[in-house]
């Protein structure tokens, strides 16, 4: 296997202090990404701005101190306020989803070494690996960061200090889009909470514009999966086992149902099968590289739990020629993120940490 990294970014300080040193690291990744988002959802970057121009009142309502992050990140790129505020909002200018990913949590008492194991494979075009990047954040006022993002967004997959993590994976069907915050500042929001509590709360008071699910943890030990959706969210609680996976169709009623199973991706039952039966073959020894065996898995090829590119009909969540551009694993009691650049069948997991 060969070892590719993503690059690692730091910033420290006050919101603006912290976007503007996030945006002048990850200026060309995210010229890149805003240049893809133009092309891919086949609008002018007039456009681009005046449909992001829609959600700024609710980043005032809900997060003002990210939207004084987003000031930050443009003034670090050097690009238009609106353009940076549209990177947090991906595909909910249009309405679209293009995330599978297969996603994972296991009690500390059905780890082998007493820790918290939390990750996924994040499945989505493959171009994306270009604008990706490892962001380790030291707030002022708030816990320590460290999360794999890509393009600017604030908020993505990752851990904090507190021990809380939270990784996440898209849903078939379900709740109508409607106007309100979109995912990418919720999950920065999730990775400033202190508690599993708080993160319940969050998912209450937070109103999203779409639906999808997320598994997390926090630093007590508690372990939770939440199908949040444009109504509010689910709470899919540990069924005692000590651990929960989830892919891309809904497991909590009422959205379990005929109607959105044929909305979601045909493969996703059989990976959350596959998962499911990995994860209890070695329940209560459960380790990292057990895990990064797990994420490799090729049962289903080419649309397994390691997904590469396949000459199949085209969904609308995830085109052909997606695939795994990130394997995730953290070790939230550890401080830890291991990441592997691409299919981790290719190339080999690194580790990044919290604190050096």
């Amino acid at each position: 296997m060969t070892e590719q990294a993503y690059p690692l970014f730091h910033a420290t300080g006050l919101p603006q202090d912290l976007g503007r040193s996030h945006g002048h690291q990850a200026k060309d990744r995210i010229c890149g990404f805003l240049d893809y988002l133009q092309a891919s959802l086949k609008i002018s970057r007039a456009s681009l701005r005046t449909r992001a121009e829609r959600f700024e009142p609710l980043f005032q309502r809900y997060c003002p101190h990210l939207l004084d992050e987003v000031v930050g990140l443009a003034d670090g790129a050097g690009i238009h306020r609106l353009d940076a505020l549209a990177a947090q909002l991906r595909g909910e200018l249009t309405g679209v989803t293009d995330d599978a990913c297969t996603t994972f949590v296991v009690r500390r008492d059905k780890s082998a070494d007493g820790g918290t194991l939390i990750g996924q494979n994040s499945d989505t075009p493959a171009e994306l690996m270009d604008y990706a990047y490892v962001l380790r954040l030291a707030p002022v006022h708030g816990p320590r960061i460290l999360m794999w993002t890509f393009g600017g967004m604030l908020g993505y997959h990752g851990v904090n200090e507190y021990g809380v993590a939270h990784f996440a994976n898209a849903l078939g069907g379900g709740p109508a889009w409607k106007l309100a915050l979109s995912h990418y500042p919720l999950k920065r929001m999730l990775l400033e909470q202190r508690s599993l509590a708080d993160v319940r709360r969050l998912l209450r008071d937070v109103p999203v514009c779409s639906n999808g699910n997320y598994v997390v943890c926090d630093g007590a030990g508690e372990i939770a999966d939440f199908e949040l959706t444009s109504e509010g969210p689910l709470e899919m609680p540990d069924d005692g086992l000590g651990v929960v996976a989830h892919s891309n169709h809904y497991l909590c009623a009422p959205h379990a149902c005929s109607d959105n199973f044929t909305r979601s991706l045909p493969d996703s039952f059989p990976r959350l099968r596959r998962m499911q039966e990995l994860l209890h073959s070695r329940l209560g020894r459960l380790t990292v590289d057990d895990l990064k065996c797990f994420l490799g898995d090729h049962e289903g090829y080419p649309t397994s739990i390691c997904r590469h590119p396949h000459a199949g009909a085209e969904d609308p969540m995830l085109p052909s020629s997606g695939r795994t551009v990130a394997s995730l694993i953290a070790e939230p009691d550890h401080g830890r993120l291991h990441i592997a650049r691409g299919n981790p069948c290719e190339t080999a997991f690194v580790t990044y940490r919290l604190v050096d």
